[in-house]
């Protein structure tokens, strides 16, 4: 076969088919057409020697805000996304109904990277949030849109994976569970799954994960005291465990504000593991402590998760999610995207949301992008040669 692409002597990671080892995947016309040992290319086959590298399913950033331009929080997709491995970014929220449209038409569909998203139940989604202007979008009921948000939601299924929903003190104010009650309404009329932000209470932990439904997302899932999903004796919380064998998702959500070590461990002592690990990256929280998605995958690192397990959370778990089971994968057959990554040995500084430090000894470095079948690579290297088909 002619294939376009051939990432030839990686060791390819793939836990959506089980796989670890060295072996050969090809591209072609933006999908996977090539999976295996020795694959042969034709005179036009472009072949890159990935020899001693990881190769991985396309990453999928399951919460970031990339609405550039339209939203104080959004940062450029193509730039982060290139630099940090990442060729899905799920977009959780930034516009709401009201402003979908400049979304779609002026960010999504000019993107390389591709671009999903959780449509808000707000009327305009996150808009005032940034370092100076602090406004909870979720604490004004009035600023609810539920008929739009349906109409929107229902219209957009090529973008739309789901509805948004912000609520805890600094989202919400004092609304409680009222906006994610209107919120759990769109999702069943639509057929969407929903992704439920919590930050302080009101309302509880306990409150927002018993409301869930199979399949919906708690993101921020780790996050630190108070509405903390362990106990202060270090146990998981009762509700939490029902939660899961219910099959909500949990997801991490890094940010400025939602993760802490102390939680992390708690979790992972009582093999709590995340269903997805997701930066949660935006303009406050780029340059630290979240910066991306391959710093965030490095700390579930160092912090005891395996390699697989850590790529697993951050492709097919991330793709079922999503209910895409053609992302996070290199089945042949499945979108063409691939990251090519490094563990790097070491001592490196790591800190979580309040403050704590953690020197790891390993860490993900993104070092190749492969995007819609075609090499996409970070500017700032160009070590991969090309070799013989």
């Amino acid at each position: 076969m002619n294939h376009d692409l051939i990432l030839k002597g990686g060791r390819v990671i793939d836990p959506s088919q089980k796989h670890d080892g060295i072996l050969d995947v090809a591209f072609t016309d933006g999908k996977v057409s090539g999976f295996g040992k020795d694959l042969k290319g034709g005179a036009d086959t472009e072949v890159r020697d990935v020899s001693g590298y990881i190769v991985s399913p396309g990453l999928i950033d399951l919460h970031t805000h990339v609405y550039w331009g339209g939203t104080s929080l959004g940062i450029d997709a193509d730039e982060f996304c290139r630099m940090s491995g990442v060729t899905t970014s799920v977009d959780t929220g930034s516009a709401g109904p009201g402003n979908w449209a400049g979304f779609r038409k002026h960010v999504i569909e000019k993107s390389q990277a591709r671009i999903l998203a959780y449509l808000h139940v707000s009327h305009a989604g996150i808009y005032g949030f940034d370092h100076r202007v602090m406004v909870g979008e979720s604490g004004d009921l009035r600023m609810m849109n539920p008929i739009d948000c349906v109409e929107v939601a229902d219209a957009n299924r090529d973008y739309i994976v789901g509805i948004k929903v912000r609520v805890g003190l600094h989202a919400s104010g004092t609304s409680g569970t009222v906006p994610l009650n209107i919120a759990l309404q769109v999702a069943n009329e639509v057929g969407m799954p929903l992704m439920c932000h919590i930050d302080h209470p009101p309302p509880s932990y306990e409150e927002v994960i018993g409301m869930l439904r199979p399949g919906d997302v708690l993101t921020h899932a780790f996050r630190p005291f108070p509405n903390a999903p362990a106990t202060a004796q270090g146990t998981v919380k009762p509700e939490v465990l029902a939660a899961r064998k219910r099959g909500v998702i949990f997801d991490i959500g890094h940010g400025k504000g939602s993760f802490s070590f102390k939680t992390t461990r708690a979790m992972l002592a009582n093999g709590f593991e995340p269903d997805v690990i997701s930066s949660d990256v935006h303009k406050l929280c780029i340059d630290g402590p979240a910066y991306d998605q391959v710093t965030t995958m490095s700390k579930f690192l160092c912090m005891g998760m395996s390699l697989n397990n850590v790529i697993a959370a951050s492709t097919v778990n991330a793709a079922m999610a999503l209910k895409r089971p053609e992302y996070g994968s290199l089945r042949v057959g499945s979108l063409g995207d691939a990251t090519i990554l490094t563990v790097k040995e070491g001592k490196f500084d790591y800190v979580d949301v309040v403050g704590e430090h953690l020197i790891g000894d390993k860490k993900f470095v993104s070092e190749g992008v492969v995007l819609k079948g075609k090499w996409w690579h970070p500017k700032r290297t160009n070590k991969f040669k090309k070799v013989a088909a």
